[in-house]
């Protein structure tokens, strides 16, 4: 079996067989954790901070010394790393036994449509593009209007410190706009705003294809009765989405029942409630409530973000 994603050659410091550098808010943090949870595989843990939840921690030197890319999360085996998400639940998998097979099925068939809608809901490569191959590729767009509210709270000079350290110039240049306008003046960024609009087009198309999946198979879960890595790629997506207020916006009203009725059943499982719910810190909470707030005083806001002409039209 190819070792996915796995760095036989490099070796880190480590106290466990399994090691886990994450964030809380990171939507691939969550996955792993979600998935290390759901296959019952212990781990030491190493919260590593971004911009989003109080500083550039993850572009500081121990980390950049984990991860020269400054990317989170990353899973080390044995003191051996894997960097990409969607590499990392595939690889925890084929090393937990029996649940690892539950999850990640060995029959080629049911195997091929869990890789599918894992790789549909992966961000690989560019974030910014392929929303219409990915719906992983549309989260950091429909994610603004909570990354406005939350680096609201963070100090300018903690986002400065990231044009001197962070690979990607471009990323703290976007939240020192995200903090010069604020989620109210987010309107009036015109380039973001396409890209939503963009992002949110592509993601309606992606759950209108999950709810026709779960349709096809009469649920509970993405490809019938079993829970797989499918659930799991796609269980923090929603979350995401919910994080940010898009709830009611892409599956409110019962407009998509079968998914409507798939997120109830995902937030009733533990690794949900144990390894999302319970590690939103302070500054998340934050973030949902201002989001929320923002859009209920503003019904231009609301229109604009969710490209309504007018509030009484879906």
């Amino acid at each position: 079996m190819t070792l996915c994603g796995y760095q036989e050659q490099i070796t880190l410091d480590h106290k466990q067989e399994w090691e886990l550098y994450h964030n809380s808010f990171s939507l691939c943090s969550k996955k792993l954790r979600v998935c290390m949870a759901e296959l019952e595989l212990p781990y030491h843990d190493h919260h590593v901070h971004l911009i989003e939840t109080g500083s550039y921690q993850n572009v500081g030197r121990d980390y950049l010394a984990v991860n020269p890319a400054g990317l989170l999360p990353v899973l080390v085996h044995k003191g051996h790393p894997i960097y990409e998400s969607h590499d990392q639940i595939i690889y925890a998998a084929a090393q937990a036994g029996d649940r690892g097979a539950e999850l990640f099925p060995e029959a080629s068939e049911l195997r091929a449509e869990v890789e599918r809608w894992i790789d549909c809901a992966s961000m690989v490569g560019d974030p910014i593009k392929g929303s219409e191959a990915r719906a992983g590729h549309c989260v950091p767009a429909l994610t603004v209007p909570i990354f406005a509210t939350m680096v609201s709270h963070i100090a300018t000079r903690e986002i400065l410190k990231g044009l001197l350290t962070h690979p990607n110039k471009e990323r703290p240049m976007i939240f020192l706009l995200l903090k010069a306008f604020g989620i109210k003046r987010l309107p009036k960024l015109n380039p973001v705003m396409k890209m939503l609009a963009r992002s949110r087009t592509h993601m309606g198309e992606h759950l209108d294809r999950l709810d026709e999946q779960l349709a096809k198979h009469g649920g509970p879960w993405i490809t019938g009765e079993r829970f797989t890595l499918a659930d799991v790629s796609w269980m923090v997506i929603l979350d995401r989405l919910t994080e940010a207020d898009w709830h009611d916006y892409f599956w409110g009203g019962g407009s998509r029942p079968e998914l409507d009725a798939y997120w109830k059943r995902l937030t009733e499982r533990d690794s949900y409630r144990e390894q999302v719910l319970d590690k939103r810190c302070p500054m998340t909470l934050l973030g949902i409530e201002e989001v929320k707030q923002a859009k209920q005083n503003s019904a231009s806001l609301r229109a604009a973000l969710e490209g309504r002409e007018s509030m009484r039209h879906p």
